[in-house]
């Protein structure tokens, strides 16, 4: 995701490295490895490759299997925070990218594949406790690196349900929400991606839960996300996905089709 710093990328690659240095000395095949702890070959492999991260559960389980007297759990805990991205964060930006399918549920602000630059900044200048500058700067770049994908030869199909609160907000003031909307309507008309507004003043409302993100990957596994303030749950378990299938169905009946979408969007312009 070009030259921005990923969250402990150096120490991500270091725990790989030993990861795989015990499999090998005790035996194992990344495929004998995966197929022990049922996650599979590829997932060792970006594990030991450091693109993905080495959960503290795996870990402990990994120790006692290669008898490492709880080295990986070690260096798993003193890994230092050098960037910006948290680590429960980290598996969905990978399983994001490589994704068939993305649709999002969005109620508090713009989603992040669709923000302007300058309304990435505005949600990060919003957090309490603040962000340095130059923190903002980086996640901000970092967020537009992540819109790549929409823009890939074959793209994910994307579907988008936007509650109509979230653009009647001016989060960065009148010029940033002007050219937020305005994105956003050109968006609505890219092939691939189907972009509709939940209406204020609808009397029942699937969403109120909160926001969420359905993901298919290139196996055809479903998986779910969601962030709270304290963390965030990537949910593979089929009945909690199915759940929030549903409310996603049930949502995108609820909204506004795209037509009258691009329709509000465009007077959403005309009010600016």
């Amino acid at each position: 995701m070009g030259t921005t710093t990923r969250r402990n990328a150096s120490a991500m690659k270091m725990v790989g490295a030993l990861l795989a240095l015990y499999r090998q000395a005790a035996g194992h095949t990344q495929r004998s490895l995966g197929e022990r702890f049922v996650i599979g070959e590829q997932q060792i492999a970006s594990i030991e490759q450091g693109r993905r991260p080495l959960k503290p559960d795996l870990a402990e389980q990994l120790d006692e299997l290669l008898q490492t007297k709880g080295a990986l759990s070690v260096a798993l805990s003193k890994m230092p925070e050098v960037d910006l991205v948290p680590l429960w964060a980290e598996e969905y930006l990978d399983r994001e990218k490589e994704a068939i399918a993305i649709s999002v549920y969005a109620s508090l602000a713009v989603p992040g594949q669709l923000q302007t630059e300058e309304y990435a900044r505005a949600v990060f200048r919003s957090r309490v406790p603040v962000y340095a500058a130059d923190e903002i700067e980086q996640l901000a770049a970092r967020r537009m690196e992540r819109q790549e994908i929409l823009h890939r030869k074959v793209p994910p199909t994307t579907s988008f349900v936007i509650w109509e609160a979230v653009l009647r907000d001016h989060l960065g003031g009148r010029d940033v929400h002007t050219q937020q909307v305005r994105k956003l309507r050109e968006c609505a008309d890219v092939p691939g991606i189907t972009l509709q507004i939940m209406p204020l003043g609808r009397t029942s409302h699937a969403g109120l839960d909160g926001p969420f993100v359905l993901l298919e990957t290139p196996d055809y596994q479903r998986l779910a996300y969601m962030e709270t303030h304290r963390g965030s749950q990537l949910i593979a378990d089929p009945d909690g996905v199915g759940i929030l299938t549903q409310k996603y169905a049930m949502l995108r009946t609820q909204a506004l089709n795209t037509e009258d979408t691009k329709d509000l969007l465009d007077r959403l312009l005309g009010e600016a």
